[in-house]
């Protein structure tokens, strides 16, 4: 497979990332008027808003061939029904993307920065996801989000893979699990290129195509202690990882252009 950034290719993903911050604004600005309807109504609503986004944005950048997505695993987190904790490692900050696109009913534990940026602020915000600016209250929150039988995205890592395969786990994710008494799902995500990963600029191009993947690995209980339980997960993801950021890597089961 040929890899490049042809003129032309670089004209379309600056397009398509224009493309991307037009409707975010838009979503921000239509879905103002939710506001005063309960959060059990006007949640489920955004996070599907949110979600649509994700999945066009996507399928704008597999139909110029900047990508090549193989996400289908992640489907049937929409079959599960109660509380569960969605661990993945974290190559670059477009795996939020890749998740929210095909599992909307998901919560995300987020970045205090975030509700205060203009693309993304206000979605945040009425999608219900939690902040990590007060640390005893997004713990509370955290908690009570999972035994309502929502699905919370954290990543262990705590920021995107500096060292490979993963950085240094957190606690964080095991005392969630333990307390609110769910279990944690692993979600192995890999990736060709480096694009947004620590310390890449949104505008820089990478080579083209950008191949991702995801695959749902072994359900974890937290029902040891929060250190035995992180030291699992951790030791999961170093031996199912050889890199998260491969630049050899191929899909072997997706070869279509367009995501699904």
């Amino acid at each position: 497979m040929s890899r490049s950034i042809r003129p032309e290719k670089i004209l379309l993903f600056y397009a398509l990332l224009i493309w991307l911050g037009s409707m975010l604004l838009v979503g921000n600005v239509a879905a103002l008027p939710l506001i005063v309807l309960p959060r059990r109504v006007r949640e489920p609503i955004v996070q599907w808003g949110i979600s649509i986004i994700c999945r066009i944005f996507l399928a704008g950048m597999s139909i110029v061939d900047a990508t090549r997505i193989d996400l289908s695993a992640l489907d049937a987190l929409n079959e599960r029904r109660g509380g569960m904790v969605l661990v993945p490692n974290h190559p670059s900050m477009i795996d939020v993307f890749l998740i929210l696109s095909r599992v909307p009913r998901t919560v995300c534990l987020m970045k205090a920065s975030i509700s205060s940026n203009l693309f993304l602020g206000i979605g945040a915000y009425l999608a219900g996801y939690i902040s990590n600016r007060h640390p005893d209250k997004m713990f509370r929150a955290a908690i009570e989000s999972v035994q309502a039988g929502n699905l919370l995205l954290l990543f262990p890592e705590g920021t995107r893979t500096t060292q490979q395969p993963v950085n240094p786990f957190q606690n964080s994710v095991a005392l969630i699990a333990k307390r609110a008494e769910a279990p944690l799902q692993t979600i192995v995500l890999t990736t060709n290129s480096a694009y947004l990963s620590k310390g890449w600029k949104i505008w820089k191009p990478a080579e083209f195509p950008m191949i991702y993947r995801a695959k749902l690995g072994p359900q974890i209980h937290a029902d040891a202690s929060i250190a035995e339980t992180t030291a699992r997960l951790q030791q999961y993801f170093e031996r199912t990882l050889e890199r998260s950021i491969d630049p050899d890597l191929q899909l072997d089961t997706y070869h279509a252009r367009h995501a699904r």
